[in-house]
């Protein structure tokens, strides 16, 4: 069962509207996975709703020409 906790999060497209609306946590974690680009994050940790720790994070590099 889903809790709303009253939080709006606003990502329309080209708006940094979000950004302000996002979390702190949010954020942090998009931007941890922007950095990423490529990998895994398992047993991601949710607390009242936001990312609170990745227990294991790896990181593949693929050896392709397309990026």
């Amino acid at each position: 069962m889903r809790e709303d906790t009253g939080k709006s999060i606003s990502m329309a497209l080209g708006s940094s509207d979000w950004e302000r609306t996002l979390p702190a946590a949010w954020r942090e974690f998009i931007g941890f996975c922007r950095d990423l680009r490529y990998g895994e994050i398992e047993r991601l940790s949710i607390q009242d709703g936001l990312p609170v720790l990745a227990e294991v994070t790896k990181k593949k590099v693929k050896f392709t020409r397309d990026q």
